[in-house]
């Protein structure tokens, strides 16, 4: 019972620093998610290179410690597709996010109250409502990608691929940086 709610308590306090973080950010802001939809400001992009960064670097550390699994789940492109275009529609109708929405309800954003969070109870209850059918149709399929992760097919250390990698990164945020975004 202590181990699982330990996890709910990493996960609360996780939960927390990340909205902390995104605040902190801007990227509440629907002013700074609309740029980004618009190309005018890439801040959005930067807090998400630099969290890429932050954990691809940690996992490189962390996993051949044994310190955390890394762990691949059955997914289809076709899924991710049709995944990627309803969030994109929501996200470039109103201008948040799932993460950010639940900062900007943190900041009292009465659209993001609204029409984000009551979207996403609206949403989720109709995708679970639909899902057994979606399903069976032949809509939602499982074509797993690979069963191994970027960290299983690295032999020895993980760092010679993930700090180039990592570099390249912070050499595209010091070019949009650099170009006024």
């Amino acid at each position: 019972m202590y181990k699982k709610n330990k996890k709910l308590i990493q996960g609360l306090v996780i939960g927390l620093l990340f909205g902390f973080f995104l605040q902190k950010g801007g990227v509440t802001r629907y002013e700074v998610l609309m740029g980004q939809l618009r190309l005018t400001d890439f801040t959005v992009l930067k807090v998400i290179l630099t969290a890429i960064i932050v954990s691809m670097l940690g996992v490189s550390y962390l996993y051949p410690k044994g310190k955390v699994p890394v762990e691949t789940k059955e997914g289809s492109i076709k899924n991710a597709i049709i995944g990627g275009l309803l969030f994109g529609i929501g996200f470039g109708l109103l201008g948040y996010c799932p993460g950010t929405i639940a900062g900007a309800v943190g900041n009292g954003s009465i659209d993001a109250i609204t029409g984000g969070f009551v979207g996403i109870v609206l949403g989720t209850v109709i995708y679970a409502m639909m899902y057994k059918k979606l399903k069976e149709s032949g809509v939602l399929t499982i074509d797993k990608f690979s069963e191994y992760s970027l960290f299983h097919k690295i032999s020895g250390n993980p760092f010679k691929i993930t700090l180039p990698i990592g570099a390249a990164l912070v050499l595209v945020m010091y070019i949009i940086e650099k170009a006024g975004f």
